[in-house]
């Protein structure tokens, strides 16, 4: 049936069924994926972990995980109404009048027809949560955990919905101007990717010396969160078109185009290095090509995919080094994989948006794409929309880290003794893997040496006892294969 308007919550579900304006299908397609997007954030979780050391490998879990439940909250709290409130009339961010979801149950969306807005809210709140959790990766290996909770509550609300507003809500400037981001490129990927190159910014590098030799402990966790991303964000672009339609379908089509092409093409460019096959390389190209994909699956034929995940993987591979230009320590890459292959995908609806497959969902038919269909102007308001959310993310982002930062017992960054233990130690009072033999300081390495028959090492000027046998006597002749064993 045909939504009647009579009531801003759909109706009186005392006295009526509120059921009866949506499809089941519709419905239920969306609740699905909801649940799917969640899978993301455990999914940041394992791949952050892997990337990290191993001493700080639970602390990267935690941080994911609690940043998207503090991210959660904020959305149920306020940032819903602040993106999604229909009755404010300004171009920049809404009201409060939907606080605490207030009034939001049967009536259709303000995203969609399709479904009611009591889902809506839930969908687009995991993506809060899921934006919020990729931040979280910056704080690897020497961030503080309440700050960055503190922060991540601050950023939804201050950076994250004004974002969100400007991009989805009929009265945002850039919907209204025609911008084209299907599933989040400025919200999600430039405000996670940017905003993550802020916060590293201001938590400053690791310690140097703690970083020879370094390299992801664990790649099968690297492999396992990916997948996971992997799966999730087929209900994240998927959904986008908020009903189980053809335009669902295009967009997961799209999105593993995108995904396969960035591994290939990543993968291929880490090749000419070493010429061995990187796993690390090919996950690291499945998610360029993903971030690629959410804000163009829903736009571009699929041909357009393939050229986008080539170009999306050998971009974001090479940007990787930007942080030793800029001298940043974007330890888990998240500026380049994120940030920029957002950027890339924003840019490329201007040139590969057609009409005929943003009709698809059945509700936006006689919408306009990008230059396929002669819309010059396109190109010009995407670059706009990407340097508006850049820059209003960096800097916003930038003054959060710096006020936190200067609250007395906020302060970002933990010390250099936590630092060298480890954030597992220090924040957590857990460890990834309590099992398992693991040489927590890893300054106390040095060459042993024999004293009256007996091998001992020193561990911050205080001999240690090994067992005999254990290393030969520094003195003796070694061959180059066993001192690279030592």
């Amino acid at each position: 049936m045909e939504y009647n308007g009579r009531d801003t919550t759909g109706g009186d579900s005392r006295i009526e069924n509120l059921n009866v304006y949506y499809n089941a299908g519709d419905v239920a397609y969306v609740t699905i994926s909801s649940c799917m997007v969640l899978i993301m954030i455990p999914g940041l979780g394992f791949l952050y972990s892997g990337l990290a050391r191993r001493k700080s490998a639970l602390s990267m879990i935690w941080i994911c995980l609690m940043g998207g439940a503090i991210a959660t909250f904020t959305w149920y709290f306020w940032a819903y109404s602040l993106a999604f409130s229909p009755s404010a009339t300004n171009p920049f961010i809404g009201n409060l009048r939907n606080i605490g979801l207030k009034d939001v149950l049967g009536a259709p969306s303000p995203g969609s027809p399709l479904v009611p807005e009591l889902l809506f809210s839930m969908y687009q709140g995991m993506f809060c949560a899921v934006t919020v959790a990729i931040i979280m990766g910056s704080v690897a290996e020497r961030g503080r955990m309440l700050p960055a909770l503190i922060f991540a509550f601050i950023w939804a609300t201050i950076v994250y919905a004004p974002i969100a507003y400007w991009t989805w809500n009929a009265n945002g400037w850039a919907f209204k101007w025609g911008v084209l981001d299907y599933a989040g490129g400025g919200p999600v990927e430039i405000g996670s990717g940017v905003g993550g190159l802020a916060y590293s910014w201001v938590l400053g590098r690791r310690n140097e010396r703690l970083l020879l030799n370094f390299r992801p402990h664990n790649v099968s966790l690297v492999t396992l969160g990916t997948i996971l991303l992997w799966f999730g964000w087929l209900g994240f672009n998927g959904a986008s078109s908020f009903g189980a339609n053809l335009r669902a379908i295009y967009a997961c089509w799209n999105s593993n185009l995108t995904a396969i092409f960035g591994a290939i093409s990543w993968c291929c460019v880490d090749y000419r290095l070493e010429h061995k096959w990187s796993t690390v390389a090919v996950c690291s190209g499945f998610i360029s090509g993903l971030v690629a994909a959410t804000p163009t699956s829903g736009f571009i034929p699929l041909w357009a995919s393939v050229a986008l995940g080539i170009f999306s993987g050998i971009v974001c591979n090479f940007t990787t080094k930007l942080k030793f230009v800029f001298k940043i320590d974007d330890s888990l890459d998240i500026f380049a994989e994120h940030g920029v292959a957002g950027m890339i995908g924003l840019i490329w609806n201007a040139f590969f948006a057609v009409d005929y497959v943003i009709g698809l969902d059945g509700i936006n038919m006689g919408a306009t794409g990008g230059w396929l269909n002669h819309n010059w102007a396109a190109i010009y308001k995407q670059i706009v929309f990407v340097l508006a959310c850049s820059g209003y993310t960096f800097v916003l982002t930038s003054l959060i880290c710096y006020i936190l930062d200067h609250i007395p017992g906020l302060h970002l960054r933990a010390s250099e003794d936590a630092e060298m233990r480890g954030m597992d130690e220090d924040q957590i009072g857990e460890f990834a893997y309590d099992y398992v033999e693991v040489r927590r300081d890893y300054l106390a390495w040095a060459i042993p040496m024999t004293v009256d028959g007996v091998t001992v090492e020193h561990y911050k000027n205080q001999p240690t006892l090994i067992p005999p046998n254990t290393y030969e006597s520094s003195t003796s002749a070694t061959t180059a294969a066993e001192k690279d064993a030592r």
